[in-house]
Protein backbone atom coordinates (compact mmCIF):
# COMPACT_ATOMS: atom_id res chain seq x y z
CA UNK A 1 0.00 0.00 0.00
CA UNK A 2 1.24 3.11 -1.27
CA UNK A 3 2.10 5.85 1.95
CA UNK A 4 -0.10 8.70 -0.18
CA UNK A 5 -3.05 6.13 0.18
CA UNK A 6 -2.06 5.00 3.70
CA UNK A 7 -2.52 8.46 4.65
CA UNK A 8 -5.94 8.95 3.11
CA UNK A 9 -6.89 6.22 5.42
CA UNK A 10 -5.63 7.57 8.89
CA UNK A 11 -7.00 11.05 7.57
CA UNK A 12 -10.22 9.71 7.40
CA UNK A 13 -10.52 8.09 10.45
CA UNK A 14 -9.38 11.39 12.01
CA UNK A 15 -11.83 13.22 10.02
CA UNK A 16 -14.65 11.24 11.72
CA UNK A 17 -12.83 11.43 15.45
CA UNK A 18 -12.46 15.26 15.11
CA UNK A 19 -16.19 15.53 14.11
CA UNK A 20 -17.48 13.36 16.69
CA UNK A 21 -15.43 15.05 19.02
CA UNK A 22 -16.52 18.66 17.75
CA UNK A 23 -20.29 17.35 18.16
CA UNK A 24 -19.29 16.31 21.40
CA UNK A 25 -18.07 19.28 22.93
CA UNK A 26 -20.87 21.54 21.23
CA UNK A 27 -23.23 19.28 23.27
CA UNK A 28 -21.64 19.36 26.61
CA UNK A 29 -20.62 23.40 25.86
CA UNK A 30 -24.41 24.01 25.03
CA UNK A 31 -25.96 22.46 28.73
CA UNK A 32 -24.00 25.37 30.24
CA UNK A 33 -26.37 28.77 30.21
CA UNK A 34 -24.40 31.81 29.37
CA UNK A 35 -23.74 34.69 32.30
CA UNK A 36 -24.67 37.36 29.75
CA UNK A 37 -28.02 35.37 28.90
CA UNK A 38 -27.36 36.37 25.16
CA UNK A 39 -28.75 33.71 22.51
CA UNK A 40 -26.52 32.88 19.27
CA UNK A 41 -28.78 35.47 17.01
CA UNK A 42 -28.43 38.23 19.90
CA UNK A 43 -24.45 37.89 20.03
CA UNK A 44 -24.11 38.20 16.46
CA UNK A 45 -26.17 41.17 16.48
CA UNK A 46 -24.64 42.90 18.89
CA UNK A 47 -21.03 41.77 17.10
CA UNK A 48 -22.23 43.32 13.55
CA UNK A 49 -23.29 46.39 14.94
CA UNK A 50 -20.26 46.99 17.04
CA UNK A 51 -18.31 46.58 13.96
CA UNK A 52 -20.92 49.23 12.20
CA UNK A 53 -22.06 46.62 9.67
CA UNK A 54 -25.50 47.22 9.27
CA UNK A 55 -26.00 45.50 5.78
CA UNK A 56 -25.99 41.82 6.90
CA UNK A 57 -28.87 39.76 7.97
CA UNK A 58 -28.88 37.18 10.71
CA UNK A 59 -30.99 34.11 9.70
CA UNK A 60 -31.94 31.07 11.65
CA UNK A 61 -30.95 27.81 9.09
CA UNK A 62 -32.00 24.16 9.28
CA UNK A 63 -29.64 21.44 10.45
CA UNK A 64 -26.97 20.88 13.05
CA UNK A 65 -23.34 22.79 12.59
CA UNK A 66 -24.85 24.32 9.26
CA UNK A 67 -24.08 27.60 10.40
CA UNK A 68 -21.95 29.71 8.26
CA UNK A 69 -21.74 33.00 6.51
CA UNK A 70 -22.32 34.07 2.97
CA UNK A 71 -20.45 36.76 1.17
CA UNK A 72 -22.87 36.75 -1.91
CA UNK A 73 -25.90 37.60 -0.04
CA UNK A 74 -24.46 38.88 3.06
CA UNK A 75 -26.16 37.08 5.64
CA UNK A 76 -24.81 34.79 8.83
CA UNK A 77 -26.66 31.89 8.39
CA UNK A 78 -27.07 30.07 12.31
CA UNK A 79 -28.51 26.50 13.05
CA UNK A 80 -31.58 26.58 14.58
CA UNK A 81 -29.62 25.55 17.78
CA UNK A 82 -26.91 28.58 17.73
CA UNK A 83 -29.93 30.75 16.62
CA UNK A 84 -31.84 30.68 19.80
CA UNK A 85 -29.43 28.96 22.69
CA UNK A 86 -27.67 30.90 25.21
CA UNK A 87 -24.88 28.96 25.72
CA UNK A 88 -21.38 29.10 25.30
CA UNK A 89 -21.33 26.90 22.53
CA UNK A 90 -23.99 29.11 20.85
CA UNK A 91 -22.00 32.10 21.75
CA UNK A 92 -18.69 30.96 20.03
CA UNK A 93 -20.56 29.98 16.31
CA UNK A 94 -22.64 32.89 15.99
CA UNK A 95 -19.36 35.27 16.64
CA UNK A 96 -17.40 33.18 14.54
CA UNK A 97 -19.24 33.58 11.59
CA UNK A 98 -19.96 37.21 12.38
CA UNK A 99 -16.14 37.02 12.06
CA UNK A 100 -16.01 36.49 8.48
CA UNK A 101 -18.15 39.45 8.19
CA UNK A 102 -15.98 41.34 9.93
CA UNK A 103 -13.34 39.98 7.36
CA UNK A 104 -15.74 40.73 4.17
CA UNK A 105 -16.25 44.22 5.81
CA UNK A 106 -12.67 44.56 6.10
CA UNK A 107 -11.70 43.27 2.47
CA UNK A 108 -9.39 40.70 4.51
CA UNK A 109 -7.12 39.71 1.89
CA UNK A 110 -6.89 35.66 2.83
CA UNK A 111 -10.74 35.82 2.15
CA UNK A 112 -10.72 37.88 -0.32
CA UNK A 113 -8.01 35.33 -2.64
CA UNK A 114 -10.81 32.70 -1.57
CA UNK A 115 -13.74 34.11 -2.27
CA UNK A 116 -11.86 34.99 -5.79
CA UNK A 117 -11.30 31.03 -6.13
CA UNK A 118 -14.62 29.93 -5.40
CA UNK A 119 -16.33 30.55 -9.34
CA UNK A 120 -13.28 28.71 -11.17
CA UNK A 121 -13.97 25.83 -8.28
CA UNK A 122 -17.42 25.93 -8.36
CA UNK A 123 -17.32 24.99 -12.64
CA UNK A 124 -14.27 22.75 -11.94
CA UNK A 125 -15.82 20.62 -8.95
CA UNK A 126 -18.38 19.36 -11.83
CA UNK A 127 -16.28 17.68 -14.07
CA UNK A 128 -12.86 17.04 -12.24
CA UNK A 129 -13.65 13.76 -10.88
CA UNK A 130 -14.59 12.62 -14.49
CA UNK A 131 -11.01 13.12 -15.82
CA UNK A 132 -9.15 11.90 -13.17
CA UNK A 133 -11.01 8.58 -13.61
CA UNK A 134 -10.90 8.99 -17.73
CA UNK A 135 -6.85 10.38 -16.67
CA UNK A 136 -6.55 6.88 -14.71
CA UNK A 137 -7.80 5.14 -17.58
CA UNK A 138 -6.01 6.23 -20.64
CA UNK A 139 -2.33 6.12 -18.60
CA UNK A 140 -1.30 3.86 -21.55
CA UNK A 141 -1.96 5.98 -23.93
CA UNK A 142 -1.19 9.44 -22.81
CA UNK A 143 -0.41 11.44 -19.39
CA UNK A 144 -1.94 14.22 -20.53
CA UNK A 145 -5.58 13.78 -19.09
CA UNK A 146 -3.96 12.66 -15.78
CA UNK A 147 -1.93 15.48 -15.26
CA UNK A 148 -4.56 17.75 -16.38
CA UNK A 149 -6.73 16.45 -13.54
CA UNK A 150 -3.85 16.44 -10.87
CA UNK A 151 -3.69 20.53 -12.02
CA UNK A 152 -7.50 20.89 -11.65
CA UNK A 153 -7.25 19.09 -8.35
CA UNK A 154 -4.43 21.00 -7.16
CA UNK A 155 -6.64 24.35 -7.08
CA UNK A 156 -9.13 22.33 -4.67
CA UNK A 157 -6.12 21.59 -2.48
CA UNK A 158 -5.03 25.22 -2.74
CA UNK A 159 -8.15 26.47 -1.59
CA UNK A 160 -8.33 23.59 1.73
CA UNK A 161 -5.02 25.30 2.53
CA UNK A 162 -6.22 29.01 1.72
CA UNK A 163 -9.35 28.35 4.28
CA UNK A 164 -7.16 28.15 7.22
CA UNK A 165 -6.08 31.40 8.37
CA UNK A 166 -9.65 32.67 6.78
CA UNK A 167 -11.07 29.97 9.62
CA UNK A 168 -8.09 30.93 12.47
CA UNK A 169 -8.61 34.10 11.68
CA UNK A 170 -12.67 34.76 12.27
CA UNK A 171 -12.39 32.67 15.79
CA UNK A 172 -8.98 35.20 16.71
CA UNK A 173 -11.74 37.95 16.07
CA UNK A 174 -14.88 36.19 17.41
CA UNK A 175 -12.88 35.41 21.03
CA UNK A 176 -11.22 38.79 21.18
CA UNK A 177 -14.56 40.71 20.67
CA UNK A 178 -16.37 38.04 22.88
CA UNK A 179 -13.79 39.05 26.09
CA UNK A 180 -13.94 43.52 25.43
CA UNK A 181 -17.53 43.03 25.30
CA UNK A 182 -17.95 40.72 28.34
CA UNK A 183 -20.00 38.36 26.45
CA UNK A 184 -18.77 35.32 27.93
CA UNK A 185 -16.82 34.80 31.49
CA UNK A 186 -12.99 33.62 31.79
CA UNK A 187 -14.77 30.11 31.93
CA UNK A 188 -17.21 30.22 29.25
CA UNK A 189 -14.01 31.87 26.83
CA UNK A 190 -12.23 28.40 27.43
CA UNK A 191 -15.20 26.86 26.63
CA UNK A 192 -15.68 28.70 23.55
CA UNK A 193 -12.05 28.40 22.76
CA UNK A 194 -12.15 25.01 22.87
CA UNK A 195 -15.17 24.41 20.92
CA UNK A 196 -13.32 26.68 17.67
CA UNK A 197 -10.60 25.13 18.00
CA UNK A 198 -11.90 21.67 17.24
CA UNK A 199 -13.93 23.46 14.84
CA UNK A 200 -10.55 24.54 12.89
CA UNK A 201 -9.45 21.17 13.10
CA UNK A 202 -12.32 19.71 10.70
CA UNK A 203 -10.79 21.96 8.49
CA UNK A 204 -7.22 20.91 9.12
CA UNK A 205 -7.77 17.39 8.63
CA UNK A 206 -9.56 18.74 5.35
CA UNK A 207 -6.43 20.25 4.00
CA UNK A 208 -4.53 17.62 4.64
CA UNK A 209 -6.67 14.63 3.25
CA UNK A 210 -6.49 16.64 0.26
CA UNK A 211 -3.01 17.73 0.24
CA UNK A 212 -2.43 13.76 0.71
CA UNK A 213 -4.95 13.05 -2.39
CA UNK A 214 -3.23 14.93 -4.94
CA UNK A 215 0.34 13.43 -3.60
CA UNK A 216 -1.78 9.52 -4.56
CA UNK A 217 -2.25 11.23 -7.93
CA UNK A 218 0.98 12.45 -8.08
CA UNK A 219 2.43 9.39 -7.58
CA UNK A 220 0.55 6.81 -9.83
CA UNK A 221 1.63 10.13 -12.82
CA UNK A 222 5.33 9.62 -12.02
CA UNK A 223 5.21 5.72 -11.85
CA UNK A 224 3.62 6.18 -15.64
CA UNK A 225 6.53 8.47 -16.79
Amino acid sequence: MSSPYLLIIVLMIASWGIQWRLRSKFKQYSLVPLHSGLSGAEVAAKMLADHNIHDVRIISTDGQLTDHYNPTDKTVNLSEGVYAERSAAAAAIAAHECGHAVQHATAYSMLQFRSALVPTLSAVSRFMPWILMGGILLLRTSVIPLGVGIALFALTTLFSFITLPVEFDASRRALAWMDKRGVVTVQEHAMAKDALWWAAMTYVVAALASLATLLYYVSIFMRRR
